[in-house]
Formats: C-alpha cells, sequence, structure tokens
C-alpha cells in the first residue's frame, strides 16, 4: 500500500436498508471495523443527514472516503430507493459531505463481497455437501425486501453480480401456493418474489394464506406471525412461516441452477437467520432439491445460514479497499 493510499484513513462503512442505517469505521490501515452504530432512516431526511448523525455520535477525525451498501440498484448518480422515501444524488451526498470520495454498490452486492471473509463459526449450514472452492457463490435474503446476488469466479478471485432478483415472478410449487400467489394477484399488477418473501410480504402472505382457507386474519406483524409460530398452537401462522420458507427454497434453487452455484448458496437478510428452529425444521430444503430431474444436482449444493452481525459492512469494507487501492 501507498503512503498515499495509506492517509485515506479513516473510511466510513454504510449499510442502508428500508428500514435502518448502519454504519462504521475502519481507522488505520488493517484495522478492524469500529464503532458500528445502527440509526432509524425515518429519522433523517436523507443519508447525508444521517451520516453527519453518525459522525457527531462517535466523533474523532472525519474521514475523507466511504462506501455505502444500499437496498436499491445502482444506475448512474441518481438513487430513489424502491422501499424507502429517500432520493438523492450520490455526487451532491459526497459534496455535502466534503469527502474526496464516496461509493455506493446495492446491498447485496456489498453481502456477496463479504461471503470470503465470513468466519465458519458465523454459518449454520442447511443440507447438502461441501462448497467446491473456485466455483459461483449464491447469496440471497429477506428484510424489508428480497436481496439477490452472487460471486463469480474471475482470475484468482471472485467478481459480484448486481441485480434486482428479488423482483423476478414469484412460481408456485403446490396447489396451495398457487392459490395464494393468485389471491395476492388481485391486488397486485405483478407477484414478484418481493412481495411474499420480505417482511411486509409474510403479512401478506399470512393473510392470503387465511383468506385461501376461509379463515379470519387478524392484523398481524410479521415478528408477531413469526412468534406466533414459535408457539406451535396458531396453524395459520406456522403454516404461514413453512410457506414462506418454501417459497424462498425455490427461488433459492432457482438461483443455485442459474449461476451453477457448486460453491454454496447463503441466506442473509433481517428475517431467516431469526427463525432459527423454524427455519430448520421447514420445507425449504426439500423445495429447494424440488427441481425434477436436477434433484442429485442440487442435493450436493450446501446452503448456509449467515449469523454475522455485520456483514454487507464488511463487503463495503472490501469495496472501497478494492477501489481506494486501485487509486493510488
Amino acid at each position: 500500500m501507498s503512503s498515499d493510499a495509506a492517509n485515506t484513513y479513516p473510511r466510513l462503512l454504510g449499510d442502508i436498508g428500508g428500514t435502518n442505517a448502519r454504519f462504521a469505521l475502519i481507522r488505520r490501515p488493517g484495522g478492524s471495523i469500529e464503532d458500528t452504530h445502527t440509526l432509524s432512516g425515518a429519522n433523517y431526511p436523507g443519508p447525508a443527514e444521517a451520516i453527519e448523525a453518525y459522525l457527531e455520535q462517535v466523533g474523532g477525525p472525519r474521514p475523507a472516503i466511504g462506501a455505502i451498501g444500499i437496498a436499491n440498484p445502482i444506475d448512474g448518480d441518481r438513487i430513489k430507493m424502491t422501499n424507502h422515501t429517500w432520493a438523492f444524488s450520490i455526487e451532491a451526498v459526497r459534496q455535502q459531505l466534503g469527502f474526496a470520495r464516496l461509493s455506493f454498490i446495492n446491498d447485496f452486492t456489498a453481502l456477496a463481497l463479504s461471503l470470503p471473509k465470513l468466519p465458519a463459526n458465523e454459518l449454520v449450514q442447511v443440507g447438502g455437501g461441501k462448497a467446491e472452492p473456485k466455483m459461483p457463490i449464491a447469496v440471497l435474503g429477506a428484510g424489508t425486501g428480497l436481496g439477490v446476488s452472487g460471486l463469480i469466479p474471475a482470475g484468482n478471485g471472485f467478481v459480484p453480480l448486481a441485480g434486482e432478483g428479488g423482483h423476478v415472478t414469484l412460481a408456485p410449487d403446490t396447489e396451495e401456493e398457487a392459490a395464494v400467489i393468485a389471491q395476492v394477484g388481485r391486488k397486485f399488477a405483478h407477484v414478484s418474489a418481493e412481495r411474499l418473501i420480505s417482511g411486509p410480504g409474510l403479512v401478506t402472505l399470512h393473510a392470503a394464506l387465511a383468506a385461501v382457507r376461509g379463515l379470519p386474519s387478524p392484523a398481524q406483524t410479521s415478528p408477531e406471525i413469526v412468534a406466533a409460530a414459535r408457539t406451535g398452537q396458531d396453524a395459520l401462522a406456522l403454516d404461514s412461516v413453512n410457506m414462506f420458507c418454501a417459497l424462498l427454497g425455490t427461488i433459492a434453487g432457482n438461483l443455485a441452477l442459474t449461476l451453477g452455484a457448486k460453491g454454496g448458496v447463503f441466506i442473509g437478510g433481517g428475517i431467516v437467520p431469526r427463525l432459527g428452529d423454524l427455519f430448520l425444521h421447514s420445507p425449504f430444503r426439500q423445495s429447494f432439491e424440488a427441481k425434477g430431474r436436477f434433484q442429485p444436482y442440487l442435493s450436493t449444493i450446501p446452503v448456509f445460514v449467515i449469523h454475522s452481525p455485520y456483514p454487507a459492512l464488511i463487503g463495503a469494507a472490501v469495496a472501497l479497499e478494492q477501489t481506494a487501492n486501485s487509486a493510488f
């Protein structure tokens, strides 16, 4: 590392979702990620104000460069968030903060970049065999929305994918799943994967399953539905969570086939890691492998649930390291 690159510390890292914005710092070359704080996005008119609030909280020397993962496609300078009210210019935010360099990448691109650096004790394997080295890797996860990405081998490393796979058309694998999707389709012209496989999507799925079965559907949040499912006394809640996991398995299997993800499938986001045994005992793995003639192919692919606290920040650090070093 040149002396100029070494002088780019501290560095700001960020992970902006539809609900929360997380920020952290790397204060020195080779240093760890420090001072991680989570802010509610609703409390700020935009990312610049949230970043300023964070920097005021942590104090110390002000960073001049940063990398932010954000739950949105990146297509030029202008960002209008799909699951949030923020709309802004990246360059305007950089100028407002007085940074020399500020980059935004898709949050699941950041998550993908983190995968080779995640320790084994922060991963829980759900079926399959061993991940094959130097093979494509898939990653997806449900939170406020549904993020999808992957890593493709290139030379001695990997190239991350920047896509919006959470908005593919959701496909059923059972008659009841088809009925639920049709029920949701009465309200939405396009039933994407994210419509049901996300925090708000679990609420939508729960209500649609109740309607299909002719049952009352009490207004519940996704945490309330999960809590009710854990009791084992609420059949609708448990069946809703199981259908959620089954549909996620179908999507994950499709992604694994599309990428040839012999390097493994990784699941992040805010929902699945919190399901614990509900997920492990769900139909996820069965649905993941239910691809007819390609069931043997998928049966060998391991799936890992990510239990790292802030993996997207690790990925933002990797992205920043790559761009910062290439610039000097």
